[in-house]
């Protein structure tokens, strides 16, 4: 199963979904979709386990972390 993590002002959230599922992609897809819309920022490891900003949305990822837009002052 594939993990979509999201950290926000709370700690973490976790989502699972099953990339062979049709309906649990399009949740997921639909999620990345709301979340990249609301500022969060979007990162999966590549090959060599480094982390790379995702702008759309890979139903292969087995974990993407959604930050939130880091606001200074």
């Amino acid at each position: 199963m594939a993990t979509q993590i999201v950290l926000d002002h709370s700690g973490d959230s976790r989502h699972w979904f099953d990339q062979h599922d049709t309906e649990s992609l399009l949740k997921a897809e639909e999620r990345f979709r709301q979340l990249s819309e609301l500022g969060y920022t979007a990162a999966v490891r590549n090959g060599s386990g480094d982390p790379t900003i995702a702008r759309i949305f890979d139903p292969m990822a087995e974990e993407t972390l959604f930050f939130p837009r880091l606001v200074g002052g």
